[in-house]
């Protein structure tokens, strides 16, 4: 199991505040939630979000500790519409048991989220063509969501490709935001050298045209089609 010690190992970002709005401890609230977190496994520095505002943004939700997850900063927020496309590499293979996510009960809080598996070439055209391993339909509110996923689909995840498709704006709100994601599972090393099986082929959002105007979008097969934006 992980605790909070593991995570902060890995949680070295800035939250763009002077302050925490609560203790780190070990609470009866706080340790259960940490049973089965994948934190310590994600391979962070790997992490790809596609159409985000902020460059780095989505990588930054993610690294966020179960401790932090009530915390406004940061989040990710989308950039040339309401998609965002996470792409979430493990450094092994894991048995997913349930996604956690916090959004918010405001128009921007995302709808729809289809997840894909082991794919490095999932961008926005193909995210709607492909049939998803399972799709969720979210809640509008700043409670944390638990979203248990058909564990027999999703037993030798190596890479997790979150997909959020629409927002609660119905067409009217072009930013979706996300404050905090986190992953429940089991963990298995692989026996080989897992970094040539999970990121050789991953894409690089800068080496390909825009999305948007953010530097850190992809949009290769969009050809100035997508919304006009």
């Amino acid at each position: 199991m992980s605790n909070c010690r593991d995570e902060h190992d890995h949680g070295d970002h800035d939250h763009g505040h002077g302050h925490h709005d609560h203790e780190h401890d070990h609470s009866d609230d706080i340790t259960p939630a940490l049973q089965h977190s994948l934190y310590q496994h994600i391979s962070f520095d790997d992490i790809i979000t596609l159409n985000e505002s902020r460059q780095g943004s989505g990588k930054a939700v993610v690294k966020k500790t179960w401790a932090e997850r009530l915390e406004i900063e940061p989040e990710v927020a989308s950039d040339a519409d309401e998609q965002l496309i996470m792409t979430v590499p493990f450094t092994g293979q894991v048995k997913l048991h349930s996604i956690l996510i916090r959004t918010s009960p405001s128009d921007s809080a995302p709808r729809t989220l289809k997840v894909f598996i082991n794919r490095d070439d999932v961008d926005f055209p193909l995210a709607e063509q492909l049939e998803p391993k399972q799709t969720f339909e979210l809640s509008q509110t700043s409670e944390v969501q638990e979203l248990p996923v058909k564990r027999a689909l999703f037993g030798k995840v190596q890479r997790l490709v979150l997909f959020f498709e629409d927002n609660f704006g119905d067409g009217d709100e072009d930013v979706t935001r996300i404050s905090y994601l986190g992953f429940k599972g089991e963990w298995m090393q692989l026996g080989r050298a897992p970094s040539q099986i999970l990121y050789e082929a991953a894409p690089n959002p800068n080496d390909h045209a825009l999305k948007g105007t953010n530097a850190n979008t992809l949009g290769h097969q969009l050809d100035g089609s997508r919304r006009g934006n």
